[in-house]
């Protein structure tokens, strides 16, 4: 993140929403994977969904479908 002459550079490696008391990741640039982090913090791995997959293959993830 920065400037470039009068252009502002900004990059988000991580956009989390909760929605409906579910942790939707849409983007993750971490090198552990952030659902993998939250599952070792205790968070069910039930309550996560990888926003950032398509919904045809979510249910390949381990993780929640929606």
């Amino acid at each position: 993140m920065g400037w470039r002459d009068e252009e502002r550079m900004y990059g988000c490696p991580i956009h989390i929403d909760i929605k409906d008391g579910k942790i939707w990741i849409q983007r993750d640039f971490t090198e552990e994977g952030l659902a993998h982090q939250l599952v070792e913090l205790g968070v069910p791995s039930s309550d996560i969904i990888l926003g950032f997959r398509a919904p045809s293959v979510r249910q390949f993830t381990g993780f929640a479908v929606v």
